[in-house]
């Protein structure tokens, strides 16, 4: 569906910021305009209120992607639910693009812009966007990358639903990670096995060859 195309306006929110590294890139306007992509009319109107609105619209969308990756899933779409409620769409068919066979028009669903500011515009967008990703595909699909300090939202488009990671880069770094513990333990164990064996006080043999006592 066309829709859950916009999803990926919630994922780019949401990753404005990275908490646990202490990092924001949404402190201006032109973050604002950023956020929407080259050639959008909506990011025209960006203001300095949009820059307040928009983090506060983020934390609560990443607590959408939070509850989904704790596969609290009623708590995920309550959460989405209430963000819908408060910034409504308009959806109109749309028919921009020609097809190449004959020529008509291309009719495909696309979200008016009648929104009173850029950022409500932008979370109307992102949060529809990411409601029809949710019931298209699964409340699964919407995950916070494991490996820490990331703690990116994304959207799991693989076949067998096992993404774990927001980008390969964050699951290079993870595999690395884990590898190196493992051999850590590994050679703690050897040292610890090595020191019990030298430990070991040995008992006198018995000679075998001895002559028996008469």
């Amino acid at each position: 569906m066309e829709l859950a195309y916009y999803s990926d306006f919630a994922v780019r929110l949401v990753n404005s910021e990275e908490p646990l590294r202490g990092t924001d890139t949404l402190t201006s306007v032109e973050a604002v305009r950023e956020l929407f992509g080259a050639g959008a009319q909506a990011a025209r109107r960006a203001a300095d209120a949009d820059v307040t609105r928009l983090r506060s619209v983020r934390a609560r969308l990443r607590g959408v992607f939070e509850a989904a990756a704790e596969r609290d899933e009623v708590r995920a779409v309550d959460l989405l639910n209430a963000l819908l409620m408060e910034f409504p769409v308009s959806p109109q068919i749309s028919g921009h693009e020609l097809r190449d066979d004959d020529g008509r028009p291309k009719w495909h669903m696309h979200i008016a812009d009648h929104a009173a500011s850029a950022s409500a515009s932008y979370t109307a967008t992102a949060c529809m966007g990411l409601a029809v990703h949710l019931t298209e595909y699964g409340v699964d699909r919407l995950g916070i990358c494991q490996a820490a300090p990331c703690r990116n939202a994304y959207l799991d488009t693989s076949t067998n639903r096992s993404r774990r990671y927001c980008s390969d880069r964050c699951a290079t770094r993870a595999n690395v990670a884990a590898y190196r513990a493992r051999k850590r333990l590994e050679s703690r164990a050897a040292e610890a096995h090595g020191t019990t064996r030298t430990g070991l006080s040995a008992e006198p043999s018995q000679d075998s060859s001895a002559p028996a006592e008469r």
